[in-house]
């Protein structure tokens, strides 16, 4: 039996994650893989039916498997669930959250084709320094169209935000070589955060922490893209790692649209418990 919530309004329904030790409904036809390598913590599987299985990838997984990349999130599926899988798209090494895996070559050209036609909605919650700027204004909900390049060709990007909060995080040094004021305390510092919903318009490489970067609001511990000055600030609060999250998806499934749910990674929800 699976555990599931289900809430169905406007023909959407909205599942929150049931957990799966490991997929049941093996693919026909398909060469099994062997579980060889125990070290790795299973795949959350979130989700499954006779094409995919939804998944919730842990931050600092690589989704496919290369020259230097040990245990990759296509190869450990594989052998946790028995079966060969195919990714229909992708996440950053370091982003967590929801993604969808085919379980065959077919469904996967399938699932490519409902993302390009957008019929599969994706959202993600990051924390950020400061708050986004739109045409020179501090903005609390908006669009970000700045485009990406790719390749040496311009593509156009779009990403819809809203501010879910924000505030100072003030920072002690508390160390020895930090300065002391007269009262014997030592220095703070402050800097700003703030937690964003984010939706993609469109879904290109890097588009999320680009955006945010380029309005100003660089997500905290992107080491790419983001603020290495306040990354650094950021350390001293016990932020370490990047803080973006695929937190929901809308799939189309049993001819209706039905809106999944994971919680934050611990890392996420303790820079959100600051503000």
């Amino acid at each position: 039996m699976i555990a599931l919530c289900e809430i169905a309004f406007f023909g959407m329904t909205t599942l929150k994650s049931p957990v799966f030790a490991q997929a049941k409904m093996a693919p026909k036809n398909q060469k099994k893989y062997l579980q060889i390598d125990n070290r790795m913590k299973n795949i959350q599987i979130v989700y499954e039916n006779e094409e995919i299985l939804l998944i919730n990838k842990e931050a600092g997984m690589s989704v496919q498997g290369g020259a230097g990349i040990a245990h990759s999130l296509d190869e450990e599926l594989s052998k946790q669930v028995g079966y060969k899988v195919f990714l229909v798209h992708r996440l950053d090494k370091e982003t967590s959250g929801l993604m969808v895996v085919a379980k065959s070559a077919a469904a996967a050209n399938r699932w490519i084709g409902l993302i390009a036609g957008k019929q599969v909605k994706k959202e993600y919650t990051a924390v950020c320094f400061g708050l986004p700027c739109v045409n020179g204004k501090t903005a609390l909900a908006g669009t970000l169209k700045d485009n990406v390049v790719k390749a040496g060709r311009e593509l156009n990007a779009v990403t819809d935000f809203k501010v879910l909060k924000s505030g100072k995080v003030k920072i002690v040094s508390g160390t020895e070589n930090a300065a002391k004021k007269e009262d014997g305390s030592f220095e703070s510092e402050e800097i700003e955060l703030s937690v964003l919903h984010l939706a993609l318009g469109t879904g290109r490489m890097h588009q999320i922490r680009i955006h945010l970067a380029k309005a100003g609001c660089p997500i905290v511990q992107d080491d790419k893209h983001g603020n290495f000055k306040l990354n650094k600030k950021a350390r001293k609060l016990g932020l370490k790692k990047l803080c973006l999250a695929a937190t929901t998806i809308t799939l189309p499934v049993d001819g209706k649209k039905t809106v999944f749910n994971v919680d934050l990674p611990e890392h996420i929800k303790k820079a959100a418990e600051l503000l």
